[in-house]
Order: structure tokens, then sequence, then C-alpha cells
């Protein structure tokens, strides 16, 4: 709440009407960009609005934010994804700390584009990051197919320029909503066949399905049908992958903390440079 000062002249109050004042404007609720601005009918804060969903964000409410990975003989490639969340990004400052791959938050739904998709996308690229798309899926509006569709025609698409990774389905759990989007499990597991089914005959290529192992395991029934065509993204905050989904047996990308150092949610890709490229070849 901005505080004004008063010129010499102007009328004072006194102090107990002063006091007043304050207390009511510290009784007012604080409300930031894209929060909830109202309460459920049991209490509870209202969803936020649509659009604003980005990758982990359910992460951070039901498996906590853990410590950072241990030191690794395996050699690793550090990567971020961000969305309008972040706004305008500093690149060039982020490949300075070393990262050296992105993803970007193209669409949500049928319904959002991400305004800051432009500069975030065009911008990686620019500074020498290999860098994708990536669609924040909602299984209770639309069909798979509708949502691959709507993701490839808004920038989730691919080519083999070696610098573009193939599109993400960033599926979790539901900010507005029941966490399972008030599917069973195989429809749930019927729901995400029809996308990346959809998102190959568009593009020619196996969308990244980015999960957390817990959610997967709650809303797909740990469905093992996709470990040999889809690379797995595995979202965990701590200081180890932990256990993957069922059907993979190893993981592609580990996002492993939603407070970067710099901007965006932290992760790292299972191989060298030379790895993340290969990927982004097919």
């Amino acid at each position: 709440m901005p505080l004004h000062r008063h010129r010499s002249g102007t009328t004072r109050r006194s102090p107990l009407a002063t006091g007043a004042a304050l207390l009511a404007a510290l009784a007012l609720p604080l409300t930031l960009p894209g929060a909830a601005t109202a309460a459920g009918a049991d209490g509870s804060a209202a969803p936020p609005a649509r659009g604003t969903a980005r990758m982990g964000q359910g992460v951070v409410e039901h498996d906590g934010q853990g410590g950072l990975p241990k030191d690794s003989r395996v050699v690793q490639t550090e990567g971020v994804d961000v969305s309008s969340h972040q706004g305008t990004v500093a690149w060039q400052s982020l490949w300075n700390s070393g990262v050296k791959w992105a993803y970007v938050k193209a669409t949500e739904g049928t319904y959002y584009k991400n305004p800051y998709f432009t500069q975030q996308y065009n911008g990686s690229y620019a500074i020498g990051m290999i860098r994708g798309a990536y669609h924040f899926a909602t299984p209770d509006t639309t069909s798979g197919a509708a949502q691959a569709n709507h993701f490839v025609d808004n920038g989730g698409g691919w080519s083999r320029d070696g610098k573009t990774l193939p599109g993400v389905l960033d599926i979790e759990w539901n900010p507005y909503g029941a966490s399972c989007y008030g599917l069973g499990q195989a429809a749930m597991v019927g729901w995400i066949r029809d996308f990346t089914t959809t998102y190959r005959a568009r593009t020619g290529r196996d969308a990244v399905i980015y999960t957390a192992t817990s959610w997967w395991k709650e809303c797909t029934g740990d469905n093992a049908g996709f470990g040999a065509t889809n690379p797995l993204w595995v979202a965990r905050y701590d200081t180890t992958v932990g256990e993957l989904p069922a059907g993979w047996p190893v993981h592609t990308m580990w996002q492993y903390t939603s407070t970067g150092p710099i901007v965006g949610d932290h992760n790292r890709f299972n191989g060298a440079l030379d790895r993340v490229q290969a990927l982004a070849n097919g």
C-alpha cells in the first residue's frame, strides 16, 4: 500500500484517528498478481485464474520443496523452464550461469496462449540455447487431440534444426480443481494417449511427458504404457530423482527445484550437451 507524505499546511488527523485508519488498512487483504481474490464456500482459497498454471506448480503444494541435488559423476546439463509467470526473461544471465537448454510454456487447454512466448522462445534460441515448448494439460476441458492441435498451432511444433526440442505434455495436479481433473485412471490414460498420438501425427516426434511420480500413480494407476515411446521429464524437488513412474527405466530430464538462482524452475538433463542435441535432432 503506498504511503503519502503530507505537505506543510495540510490538515493533520489526531493520533487516535490515524491509528484507527492504520488498523483498518492492515485488515485489508493483500492481492498479488495471479493470486486468488476470493474464498471458496468452504473457506479455502479460490482457484487461480485460468491460464496462470505453470510447470511444477502442483509439485510444491503436494510434494514439497527439498534440497538441491547432490553432486554426481554422471554428466548432466543444466536447463530452465519458464512461463508468463517470469515475464520478459534475461536470457544472457541464464546463459552465463551455465543454462544450456530451455522449455517455454506455449499453451494451456484450448483457451490460452502465453503472451510472452515470442520473447522467451526466440530469446533463448538467439542466445544459443536448445529450446522447446510445453503445453499445460487440462483434461477436463477438451480432448487430448484438441489440445495437441492447439499446442502445435501455437508454438509447439518441431523442426530438425538442431536447436528445437520435441514438445512437452505437462500433465500434473489440477490447480483449478480436483487433482485428477475428475477423470478415472483409465480415462486419464486414454486422454494422454489421445494427446501423444495426435502430437506425433502432427510433428513426427513423440512428445516428452512431464509429470511427478506421485501424481502419475494417483491419476493413471501408475500406467506403464508410455515409457517405450515418450521421454520422461520427472519432477521431484529433492536431492535425488527418486522413484520413477512405471514404464520408464530412466529419466531424460529432472526438474529439481522451483526456486532457481536466477529465474524459472531449474532442471538437469540426464547427459552431456551432445545428448540434448541428439534429442533435438530426433
